[in-house]
């Protein structure tokens, strides 16, 4: 499409400019026809830690984000949305500071010229005290809609600290697929791995069996989630799962080494390892593009 073309034109010469393509790009093997009218795309950020303070790890904390706000901004054809995909900000005891922080971010993430801005949690927003903070600065925790084709739904998997979504979720989400036909292409939003990715480092959902069970008949899930800092891709049945880079540091590969710390700071490539993903929908099809910022 004409469009879609020149957007990838503009990002291709962003690249020269601090946007690279890593490697690959996945296509979605889900395809059906879809009404061109409903074409569009969106940004996934995460894993933003906005209050982080450990120069070791990373002297310039908020820079991956202004980074990958900026290069948003560039765009001349704006995502229709952009998700933040939980750990929006630094878990600290102070409530008082929680607070603050939460609100410094929203207004960082205020320059993003697009029309609408999502967020789900992750536990270092909401595992403290069960969402309170977060919920009275960006809303509910998990919620669904549905945008030019596509039913979202956006999971709550932090705010209980066991890493659970809890009955009083899966009712909700019981009755929110009640009325969801099994052909109708579903988007999941969730912060930590639904799947049991790497339960020693804590890469799991305690209850995400229960979840994943409930859309057996569903022909068509994606699931787009955050937590590990790095691009990873999975499929459980017919389910596929991806997770993004963070903006604020990598981390290692499930077990890849004898504890789950950030990778070393490089001076010479500050932001590497670090990026956002681009989703691009034609009906049931997706198309994911892995956005370096360094």
């Amino acid at each position: 499409m004409a469009i879609k073309q020149t957007r990838r034109d503009f990002l291709k010469l962003a690249g020269s400019a601090g946007i690279v393509f890593s490697t690959g790009l996945y296509r979605s093997s889900d395809v059906f026809a879809g009404n061109p009218a409903d074409e569009f795309y969106f940004v996934q950020f995460t894993d933003t830690h906005y209050g982080f303070d450990k120069a070791k790890i990373n002297p310039d904390p908020v820079g991956g984000l202004n980074r990958a706000i900026d290069k948003v901004n560039q765009l001349k054809h704006k995502p229709d949305f952009v998700i933040f995909t939980g750990d929006l900000t630094h878990t600290t005891d102070n409530e008082d500071e929680r607070r603050k922080r939460m609100r410094e971010f929203s207004k960082i993430v205020s320059r993003l010229e697009v029309n609408t801005i999502r967020y789900i949690p992750g536990e270092h927003d909401a595992a403290l005290d069960f969402g309170e903070a977060y919920s009275e600065i960006f809303g509910e925790t998990y919620y669904t809609f549905k945008h030019k084709g596509i039913q979202f739904i956006a999971i709550d998997n932090v705010s209980d600290p066991r890493g659970s979504v809890g009955s009083r979720q899966l009712a909700w989400l019981d009755k929110t697929l009640a009325d969801i036909k099994k052909d109708q292409p579903i988007v999941i939003f969730a912060h930590r791995p639904l799947f049991a990715l790497y339960p020693q480092w804590d890469w799991t959902t305690a209850d995400g069996e229960q979840v994943l069970s409930r859309f057996a008949d569903y022909q068509h899930v994606t699931v787009f989630y955050g937590h590990i800092h790095q691009e990873h891709h999975h499929k459980t049945g017919h389910i596929v799962h991806h997770s993004s880079k963070s903006l604020i540091f990598p981390l290692p590969a499930p077990g890849s080494a004898p504890k789950r710390k950030p990778l070393a700071w490089d001076s010479r490539h500050p932001y590497r390892g670090l990026g956002i993903r681009d989703v691009e929908a034609y009906g049931a099809k997706l198309e994911l593009d892995e956005l370096e910022i360094g």
